[in-house]
């Protein structure tokens, strides 16, 4: 049971990121999540829309997970790897709060996945 909660809080940021980037990246809270100018955010709006449909890709595979339930944890672990690896290219390459936000729920998850 805890696992699937940790899995589900994986999915559900996923899922928040998705709404965020693909529509609220132009907005005054999008602005303010990722510290974005208006400028910027109109500029790059197509290509953090396409970042969101990413993340909501992922966070569909770790539902579909859930559903699947402990039958698939080698494809959990496959959606968990890659929010992690994504997480940390994010932390490493846009910004440090990615490590926190992404990486590591992933990672904490991974762990709950490994050791049941």
């Amino acid at each position: 049971m805890a696992v699937a909660l940790l899995v589900a809080i994986t999915a559900l940021l996923q899922a928040a990121f998705l709404v965020i980037e693909m529509f609220l990246w132009d907005t005054p809270t999008g602005h303010r999540i990722f510290h974005l100018t208006p400028e910027f955010a109109r500029e790059s709006k197509v290509l953090a829309a396409n970042q969101g449909l990413y993340n909501g890709f992922l966070s569909a595979g770790l539902f579909w997970c859930l559903w699947l339930g402990r039958t698939s944890d080698h494809v959990t672990l496959f959606f968990l790897g890659c929010m992690l690896v994504a997480g940390i290219y994010g932390g490493l390459t846009a910004g440090r709060n990615i490590l926190f936000v992404q990486a590591l729920p992933a990672a904490i998850a991974i762990l709950g996945v490994l050791t049941l």
